[in-house]
């Protein structure tokens, strides 16, 4: 699913997201933080958060597994809306998480 760009009209996403619903960790400069990851692709999310950040900032989210560890991604801050959330585009990411992205998306897409 895509939507166009609000500021521009033109086409932002270049993968389909999956709406979920699911309580995650992230972490920016100032600290790490609670949010709730309410869309996933194997190229982006949006975390619905207070938290501040500013757009172009390298955040760090951290997907939980099922028996408690977790999978940190590092992604650039794309598009926050003050007291709602922040969008982020996933970089530098390994071939694991890559896979991983990928399976989760895909996982949520049958649900």
């Amino acid at each position: 699913m895509s939507t166009m760009d609000r500021r521009s009209g033109q086409e932002r996403r270049t993968a389909e997201r999956f709406k979920l619903t699911l309580d995650v960790q992230w972490e920016s400069m100032t600290g790490r933080r609670t949010g709730t990851l309410s869309d996933i692709s194997s190229k982006g999310c949006f975390i619905l958060s207070a938290g501040q950040v500013h757009d172009g900032e390298i955040v760090k989210i951290f997907l939980p597994f099922s028996d408690g560890t977790s999978i940190p991604l590092l992604g650039e801050v794309r598009n926050y809306v003050s007291e709602i959330g922040f969008a982020m585009r996933f970089m530098d990411l390994t071939g694991p998480q890559t896979d991983f992205l990928e399976s989760f998306a895909a996982m949520h897409r049958q649900i």
